[in-house]
């Protein structure tokens, strides 16, 4: 699976007013060193840094791409190092002050055991501050999960549907209390406002395009792709009609976790 930077940026300011509302919440005055998981384009890499003068910022992702375009943006800052590595398999060679991780870690399976691992690489006072897309239950994931469990696409897509990436909010509190001194759980949905898109593709499309659709596309030829896409958009359209400009209201709901150690 392979991440357009680009494609992903299209959308910035809705994808990066969760991130910055996290940050708000991490009780801490100047961490000296702060991980980003999932780090992608690097933009929000760069907040931590305007949050946190002082601190030594590490990036962490696994798509060169990505990469790239967060090593140019913060080319000549000492402050950051850019580190190509699976999540999964991440572990802190010390610990952090602050690992920090916005719309990634809903990428990785076994939760129950992942997060009490996070926490362990934080240092005593520090904090572990999450945010996960949590919208799985809502039209436009329940349609994808749908069209891709099709007749027409269970053979090539089927075992690539994930239905319940994210665990449940008390879930992830009992998973971490036993290894931190505070926490904090929450959901917040945001009624996005996606505007008319000149392209004329569907503006909910466009957004799937640069997150969920990505494992599915992935799997397609270029001909196969657009007859998916347009099946999808399809449904798209019933569940989210466009309004009179054309643009498109789209609840997403997404799930916080600040946990100090």
């Amino acid at each position: 699976m392979t991440w357009n930077p680009g494609r992903y940026l299209q959308y910035e300011d809705a994808r990066l007013r969760p991130a910055l509302e996290l940050l708000a919440r991490i009780p801490l005055d100047a961490p000296a060193t702060v991980a980003d998981l999932g780090c992608g384009a690097g933009n929000v890499a760069r907040r931590l840094a305007e949050r946190w003068p002082s601190a030594r910022i590490t990036g962490v992702d696994a798509d060169d791409a990505m990469l790239a375009r967060a090593r140019e943006a913060t080319a000549g800052d000492a402050r950051f190092t850019f580190v190509r590595a699976d999540l999964a398999q991440w572990r802190a060679a010390t610990p952090f002050d602050v690992v920090y991780s916005n719309a990634a870690l809903h990428w990785l399976d076994g939760h129950a055991a992942l997060f009490p691992r996070l926490a362990r690489s934080v240092a005593p006072g520090g904090a572990l501050a999450v945010q996960m897309p949590d919208n799985f239950d809502g039209p436009s994931h329940v349609l994808l999960e749908q069209v891709a469990r099709s007749a027409a696409w269970r053979e090539r897509l089927g075992a690539r549907v994930r239905s319940r990436p994210v665990a449940r909010p008390h879930d992830y509190f009992e998973w971490l209390a036993p290894h931190v001194a505070a926490l904090d759980v929450w959901t917040t949905e945001y009624l996005q406002h996606l505007p008319r898109r000149d392209d004329g593709e569907h503006p909910v499309l466009a957004w799937m395009r640069g997150t969920a659709l990505l494992p599915y596309m992935s799997a397609l030829d270029d001909a196969a792709q657009r007859a998916f896409a347009s099946e999808l958009a399809t449904g798209l359209a019933q569940a989210y009609p466009p309004r009179a400009d054309g643009s498109v209201l789209f609840p997403f709901r997404r799930l916080f976790v600040v946990a100090r150690r």
